[in-house]
């Protein structure tokens, strides 16, 4: 199987899961940043780490993440060129997939976001400046200050 068989099977399952937190958010944010290469477009990657920090470090939701993006998306910008990692993290989609559906399953979509964020900790001051532009991202959490 192919990465990219593998993530479509995965997001076959995540787009039909009835958590509310909404994990095909987090599936897709994943695969864009551990996948991106030179001819990823920077929205692309930005939306991805994007999400991967708002869920990792802010605890967003998919649900959360998935407005913040809509919101950013609003917002017309050069989005910046954020270096690739040559390490993009141990756990891959194909290590997803082969796990049972389930609760099993949502946690490794867990883990593996946070390694690949782990694998991007470069950009962390680099995303939080970028969403320091826009104060009004923080009502799209269930909480202004999580």
């Amino acid at each position: 199987m192919t990465e990219r068989e593998a993530f479509d099977e995965l997001i076959c399952y995540t787009v039909t899961h009835r958590d509310p937190a909404f994990i095909h958010q987090y599936a897709v944010d994943a695969f864009a940043a551990q996948t991106a290469d030179e001819h990823t477009k920077p929205i692309k990657l930005t939306f991805a780490l994007v999400g991967l920090y708002l869920h990792q470090v802010k605890r967003f939701t998919g649900r959360e993440v998935q407005r913040a993006h809509q919101y950013l998306a609003r917002r017309k910008q050069a989005w910046p060129n954020f270096h690739l990692p040559a390490d993009r993290g141990r756990i891959s989609v194909i290590d997803i997939i082969a796990r049972p559906p389930g609760p099993e399953r949502d946690r490794a979509i867990d883990d593996w976001m946070a390694v690949v964020w782990g694998a991007y900790h470069h950009a962390e001051e680099e995303v939080r400046t970028l969403l320091s532009k826009y104060p009004g991202l923080a009502c799209y959490a269930r909480t202004p200050d999580k």
